[in-house]
């Protein structure tokens, strides 16, 4: 099993209704001995509660059906004000083999902690939702009301963030509410051309618009392995000529303070977030890694998130 924090980024299936200490297991017709019954003595924290603990696993993972849980222990730890959850965990496709997973809980009651802090509670997206709703600056599509707002914070550079792009094309397609944001998040230790490709990006927006970003973003993608020493300024000019922009004009607005300053203030926005990779997709403030998961997973995943958030009507 993974650890929570990890199974939590990749958005792992679990799904539950409400939950009582005692109460059978979460999906109805589940056998009822497949976890143990909770024992009384192992609730002994003030707080959360086995609801508040239910409502927010039902957010991060109740668009999947497969797994099934039930929360064993919401304990006192020596440390004032902080809980120990503990949850089992079954998987219908993997034969319902049982599991646990443990995470501490803040005396706040905003955040939780396994092998990194995380939000917690019964909206745990939602303060994520309001700083990208404010800060949130990059190229978009779509309408512009933000009620269904995917964020995909990338590197042009990143050939993972490549791989993604037939996702991020799916959502265009199959949620076509949604206002979705190219949010620049150049990986500079590792690849030396994604900053100036990010302060290229964001010349072309501001010479040609959005769309013409998003031409320049498929180009600079479609010739990533070009962005070498040798020819990776003039694989940039071509993207940007691509755009309809001036390669020259956009070179001269990238050399700039100013557009080193706007790059500075997209990778400020990741860290506050505390997102750790590209590609991550927050879907209504919910950070999701998407590299390397399928496109049906994502999608479900932000299905979920919009039902959830009221962005779109729930499924019957």
């Amino acid at each position: 099993m993974r650890t929570f924090v990890t199974a939590l980024l990749l958005a792992a299936s679990l799904t539950a209704p409400a939950l009582t200490q005692t109460a059978a297991v979460n999906n109805p017709g589940t056998p009822a001995d497949l976890f143990p019954q909770p024992n009384p003595k192992f609730f002994d924290a003030a707080s959360p509660s086995v609801a508040e603990v239910e409502a927010f696993l039902k957010v991060l993972w109740g668009y999947d059906t497969n797994r099934t849980w039930r929360v064993e222990a919401i304990q006192k730890t020596s440390a004032p004000g902080v809980a120990k959850v503990t949850i089992f965990v079954a998987d219908k496709s993997q034969g319902n083999k049982v599991e646990s997973i443990r995470f501490f809980t803040t005396p706040d009651g905003k955040h939780a902690i396994a092998d990194s802090v995380f939000n917690f509670g019964v909206k745990p997206f939602e303060e994520t939702r309001k700083v990208l709703e404010q800060r949130a600056d990059g190229p978009s599509t779509g309408p512009a009301a933000k009620t269904l707002e995917l964020v995909e914070f990338a590197d042009m550079q990143c050939p993972h963030c490549k791989e993604a792009q037939p996702t991020l094309e799916g959502l265009h397609r199959d949620f076509p509410q949604a206002h979705v944001v190219f949010q620049n998040f150049p990986l500079i230790d590792i690849h030396p051309f994604a900053f100036k490709a990010a302060a290229y990006g964001n010349c072309v927006a501001q010479a040609k618009g959005d769309a013409a970003f998003f031409v320049y973003l498929q180009d600079v993608f479609d010739h990533q392995e070009s962005l070498t020493p040798e020819i990776g300024d003039q694989t940039l000019a071509n993207a940007v000529t691509k755009a309809g922009a001036n390669a020259a004009s956009v070179a001269t607005c990238a050399a700039y303070p100013a557009a080193k300053q706007k790059v500075d203030a997209q990778l400020k926005l990741a860290e506050d977030l505390n997102v750790e990779q590209t590609p991550t997709l927050a879907v209504n403030g919910h950070l999701i890694p998407i590299g390397s998961v399928p496109y049906e997973t994502v999608k479900q995943i932000v299905q979920w998130d919009a039902q959830q958030s009221g962005a779109i009507a729930a499924t019957k």
